[in-house]
């Protein structure tokens, strides 16, 4: 049987909050389990289609046991994409564990999707730091509207589209709004140019250059922009 992800009133209530406080973390995947529709379908084809992909479903690796263990990831080489992530873990103060827990509040789908959607949900949430190592996109809010925008462009899923509406929203309030433009809309062409991340063995490429990685994966440099932190956001709001 198909399945389908879509409550539009829990999608309106989650959507309403996360505009009044984008850190609301179980918002997000409230919302993203709300309004995904066959995102997870379409996600575990491609995967069936790919080599690899097809390794990961059959394997069904849980890569937070490798995300979490920090001293592992610190012997790495320096310039790795495991130090990359690491670095990025320990500067925003976040892990894998908390981005999960922060999902157990805001989503249920873990409980009731069928083999192997499930663990193509779960695989999705828990790799998605690594997706801001490889693209170098911070974890402000501009850098998370524009990795969104980079998912966008790779999966279509239309509730990441509402979430980057908000975003676009929230932004337009900062001195940079037109910049910020530009850094989202370059984060959906550097997701559709970029090979598709899905499908990636993300355990293989720990150990290698950041700079092998994005080489691999097509993703090109990193791109230079100010971060947009909400306190920003909500400084400047207060005092207009």
């Amino acid at each position: 049987m198909a399945h389908r992800q879509f409550a539009p009133r829990r999608a309106f209530h989650a959507a309403r909050t996360l505009a009044k406080d984008p850190d609301d973390l179980p918002q997000v995947f409230t919302l993203i389990e709300s309004l995904s529709w066959d995102t997870l379908e379409r996600i575990a084809s491609g995967l069936r289609r790919n080599d690899t992909g097809r390794a990961l479903l059959e394997k069904k690796p849980d890569i937070v046991e490798v995300l979490a263990d920090r001293e592992a990831l610190a012997r790495l080489p320096e310039g790795s994409l495991g130090r990359a992530y690491l670095d990025f873990v320990e500067r925003e103060n976040i892990s894998a564990q908390g981005i999960r827990d922060a999902a157990a509040k805001g989503a249920t789908l873990d409980q009731t999707l069928p083999t192997p959607l499930n663990w193509v949900h779960a695989r999705m949430r828990d790799t998605h730091d690594l997706w801001h190592a490889a693209t170098g996109y911070h974890g402000d809010v501009l850098g998370e509207t524009a990795l969104l925008a980079f998912n966008l462009a790779q999966n279509m899923n239309p509730a990441i589209g509402l979430i980057i509406g908000i975003g676009l929203l929230k932004t337009r309030g900062s001195p940079d709004a037109s910049k910020a433009r530009e850094t989202i809309l370059d984060g959906f062409r550097r997701g559709w140019k970029a090979a598709w991340l899905p499908a990636v063995d993300w355990e293989a490429l720990l150990a290698l250059p950041v700079e092998e990685v994005r080489r691999r994966l097509n993703l090109e440099a990193p791109r230079d922009y100010r971060p947009i932190r909400s306190t920003e956001l909500k400084a400047h709001q207060a005092a207009a």
